[in-house]
């Protein structure tokens, strides 16, 4: 084996060397439901979103994206960490894009530097409690003998 195929499998190999460890992410610990609905009243997340429940305050809304509700996969908790502090990360589909971004950058306001992390893992506790996975019918498979 000539030289540089040997560096670049051993370079391959310390890279995935390291890859349990990295699929293993984080842990952020328990939040709290009914301070996370505070956050969210507080941060005056209805202003551009809407969830089932909640009366969003009076004004002209130009946005509207939905969150909560009945959806075909679950949003996991590292979704919604990451929806939060990097919004521009996945922009949220099914909405006009010429209104929840510019130039792919979504106009949802970066909250790092407002939020504290307690606030943060209590506002997502709270938003995974309001996503209901949508039942759907098994498929059923005929066995032909």
């Amino acid at each position: 084996m000539k030289r540089p195929q040997l560096f670049i499998i051993s370079l391959v190999a310390l890279g995935l060397a390291g890859c349990d460890q990295a699929s293993k992410g984080f842990s952020l610990p328990p939040g709290d439901i009914a301070q996370g609905e505070q956050v969210f009243v507080d941060m005056q997340c209805l202003s551009c979103h809407t969830l089932e429940g909640y009366q969003r305050p009076e004004g002209d809304w130009e946005l509207s994206v939905a969150l909560g509700g009945q959806t075909k996969s679950l949003k996991t908790y590292a979704e919604l960490v990451t929806s939060v502090i990097n919004p521009s990360h996945r922009l949220a589909e099914g909405n006009d894009m010429s209104k929840i971004q510019v130039d792919g950058k979504s106009v949802m306001p970066v909250y790092n530097d407002v939020m504290t992390v307690s606030e943060l893992v209590d506002l997502v506790t709270f938003l995974e409690s309001k996503y209901e996975l949508e039942p759907y019918d098994p498929t059923v498979y005929n066995l032909h003998h």
